[in-house]
């Protein structure tokens, strides 16, 4: 067990196999066959995987991280900056990737994508979804376009004179707040198509 619980990896492998005994088991004892259903099932599990894995970095660095860098002694920043940052920073960019993708493949498969996308102009089912993933999407677009070459700046990745290093991390910071003031209406809209209506 431990060779398992010491490595990322092995853990990750474990968890995703268990996973798949749990899903095998699932569809034998429904009974139903692989169609639509199946789908949209496995792409809102992919989808809240991904999310979860997401929100929960860009809270970490907004609830945790950025609060407490100031308690960190100055020359143990470093191991932030060089080592956890970079390391965070690569699976919060491609949760972020993956949640958007999936999330769109899920309305496609749910039949919602343009109505979504519209707001509900066409049929007004898909409003509270559409301003959910309006407010993702958005989001997204922080994440690539803004905190991430931002971040590269910051932390050194991209080399940068001391006044730009710190304009950029300024500017980091200050997107990712907004994406973590975006995040609570964004999870409340997609929790609404659900239960709301």
């Amino acid at each position: 067990m431990s060779a398992i619980l010491t490595s990322l990896r092995n853990t990750v492998i474990a968890g995703t196999v268990l996973a798949i005994v749990l899903l095998l088991y699932f569809k034998s004892a429904s009974g139903t066959p692989y169609g639509d259903a199946f789908w949209q099932y496995l792409f809102r599990y992919l989808h809240i995987v991904s999310g979860v894995m997401w929100i929960g970095l860009l809270w970490y660095f907004n609830f945790v991280q950025i609060p407490n860098m100031s308690k960190i002694p100055d020359e143990q920043k470093p191991a932030i900056g060089k080592v956890i940052a970079p390391a965070a920073l690569f699976w919060f960019r491609w949760g972020a990737m993956s949640t958007l993708i999936t999330g769109l493949i899920l309305a496609f498969l749910n039949g919602y994508l343009v109505d979504a996308l519209l707001l509900g102009s066409q049929t007004g089912v898909a409003r509270n979804i559409g301003i959910g993933m309006w407010l993702a999407i958005i989001m997204w677009f922080n994440v690539w376009f803004v905190i991430w070459p931002n971040q590269k700046k910051a932390l050194g990745i991209v080399q940068v004179e001391p006044d730009v290093k710190a304009k950029a991390a300024r500017m980091a910071m200050l997107f990712s707040r907004t994406n973590t003031v975006l995040s609570i209406p964004m999870l409340l809209a997609m929790a609404a198509q659900q239960h709301l209506g």
